[in-house]
Formats: structure tokens, sequence, C-alpha cells
């Protein structure tokens, strides 16, 4: 073997030791940053797996170029701001089975762009904000929640008016209109935005019409009382004795006849 074989020979076997060393450190690193209670490991990217794991809120030490993050069957409670913003690779994401009741404004800012599937199902979710879906492209899977059907959610699924399956698994548990509880929310032909200002014109009509029957009532009520004290005094005046005449009186008239 000449000196370039020999020489290539050994600077393949470097080069080979070199990657097996890097990609030790990788996975050693991703290892390391593994949250608690998680498991972790490269399928097509960083799988960050925390299902079953106890959890009360949503890590915040998730390793940045996670992939796939699994959250569900925990005890977590709310998804709180910018919580996923460091997350810029993240396409799913896994929080059903949970308990979360409050979803905030910015809950899903950084993420929103790269998210391609999003599961809050079986939760107790019962409102959010009518921007924390906003620019969500995901596939949302949102059922099972005890929703409050108002103008709120109806802002919030019109924003996801490209996911509506998702949208039509909304089933009504409490409404602003009774009829529509238990209903699904699509199928509710009301626009729940406009009813405050149907209410209030109903409102301003009744109170109108009461003054207006109030006022009429009080004229008729003042003119029959007036009436009613001019009959009075008719009738004193007419009860009163007549005037006698005084004897000169009776004198002038007979002279003057």
């Amino acid at each position: 073997m000449n000196l370039v074989d020999l020489w290539l020979t050994r600077s393949l076997s470097m080069c080979l030791l070199l990657q097996s060393f890097v990609l030790m450190i990788l996975c050693f690193h991703s290892a390391s940053m593994c949250p608690k209670g998680c498991l972790c490991s490269h399928t097509g990217g960083l799988n960050v797996s925390c299902s079953n794991a106890n959890l009360k809120e949503i890590p915040k030490d998730l390793p940045p170029d996670t992939v796939l993050l699994y959250l569900d069957s925990n005890q977590i409670t709310s998804i709180p701001n910018e919580i996923f913003k460091d997350l810029h690779q993240l396409k799913v994401l896994n929080l059903s089975k949970n308990i979360i009741g409050f979803v905030d404004e910015r809950a899903f800012k950084g993420v929103a762009g790269t998210l391609q599937t999003i599961d809050l199902s079986d939760n107790r979710i019962k409102t959010v904000h009518k921007n924390a879906f906003s620019n969500l492209k995901a596939k949302a899977q949102i059922a099972n929640n005890p929703w409050h059907c108002d103008c709120t959610l109806q802002q919030v699924l019109k924003g996801m008016a490209s996911n509506h399956e998702s949208a039509n698994s909304v089933i009504c548990k409490t409404s602003v209109l009774e009829e529509h509880a238990g209903r699904p929310f699509l199928k509710a032909d009301a626009d729940l935005c406009n009813l405050p200002k149907k209410t209030t014109d109903y409102a301003m009509l009744v109170t109108m019409f009461g003054w207006f029957t109030m006022v009429i009532s009080y004229v008729v009520y003042y003119v029959r009382q007036n009436q009613e004290d001019a009959r009075r005094h008719l009738e004193y005046l007419k009860s009163l004795p007549s005037k006698p005449k005084k004897p000169d009186e009776a004198d002038d008239i007979s002279t003057v006849v």
C-alpha cells in the first residue's frame, strides 16, 4: 500500500470516527436536555414524549429542536403566553386528556406557522380569547370540551373557517341562547355577536313604551281628576242657598215699574 492509499484510509477512518463522535455528542446533548419525566428520541426529528408523566404544567425546558411533543394524559391546567415560542420546528402538539381550562391569548406565539396538528380534545376549555387561535394553520382537534357558545367562540371558529371539521365538533355545553345548549355550534343559525345589540334595542323599546304608557296614564288621570273636581265644584255651587233680596231693592223695582 502506497503512501497515498494509506493517507486516504486513515482519513476515511478519521472522518467516520469524527462523525460518530459528533452524533454521539448530539444524542447525548438531546438526552441531557430532555425534560424530567419525559422520553426523547430521534424519529424524523426530535420526539419528546411526556405522556402520563403526572405533569401539572407544561415543561419550560423543552429542547428547542423539538418536532413532536406529546403532553397528553397529564394534569396540565393552562397554556400560558409564549410557552412554545422557542420551538420553531414544532409540527405536532398533543395536549389531549388534561384538565386545561385556560388558554392564553398568545399561547401559540412562535409556532403558529409551523404546527401541523394540535390536539386539545378532552379538556375543560369553556372559552378562549378571540385571538388565541389566530394565524394557527394547524389541524386542530377541540372536541369534548365544555364550550360556552357566545360571540367570542363564534369569532374563534370563524377564524378557523378552513378547519370546518374541527369547528363542527364543538358542542355547546352552555350558551347565551338556552335553546342551543347541547347542540353542535355550527348548526346554530343565530348570530351571537348581534345579540347584545338586539337585546339593547328591545330593552330601549320596552322602556320607551313604558314611559309612553305612564305619560298617557298621567294625562288621562289628570283630565279625569280635573273633571271630577270641576263637577264637585259645580255641585257645591248649586247646593248653596239663593241670596234673599233686600226690602229697598224690592221698592226700587216697584217704582221703576
